[in-house]
């Protein structure tokens, strides 16, 4: 192995993905799971596959386009697939892959955390509005 100059490994360093970097591919996914939508459907297919008709009564204010664009984009990451079941009416279900499941763990500590912690921000907020 040969040895590296400072110059070298930082240009290497910029080679890497490292998301503190404007041009870093990672960022394009970082902004994707830190959608509000996207924590909570990949919370709510926690438990199984579900049809949209599920997803849109247990996640409540997500309108019916942000839902389908929001599962589209997540299909297209390959966190969620989608399955087609003919009949009639046509069943449509939607379920984590095994790329959303690794996901997972993360997505609910954070809706775990801010449903334990939201009192708190909300005080830490009064106390700094009235000091503003």
């Amino acid at each position: 192995m040969a040895t590296q100059t400072a110059a070298q490994r930082r240009q290497d360093a910029r080679v890497a993905y490292d998301a503190y970097l404007a041009s870093c591919p990672a960022r394009e996914l970082l902004a994707t799971i830190s959608d509000k939508w996207v924590s909570l459907i990949l919370n709510a297919l926690s438990g199984g596959p579900l049809r949209y008709s599920d997803l849109n009564r247990i996640i409540a204010g997500v309108s019916q386009k942000m839902l389908t664009q929001t599962l589209r984009r997540l299909e297209r990451d390959g966190l969620v697939s989608r399955t087609v079941t003919p009949s009639v009416p046509v069943r449509v279900d939607y379920a984590l892959t095994d790329l959303g499941h690794g996901l997972q763990p993360v997505m609910l500590a954070i809706k775990r955390w801010a449903e334990g912690n939201i009192e708190q921000v909300h005080a830490a907020r009064e106390t700094y509005d009235a000091r503003t």
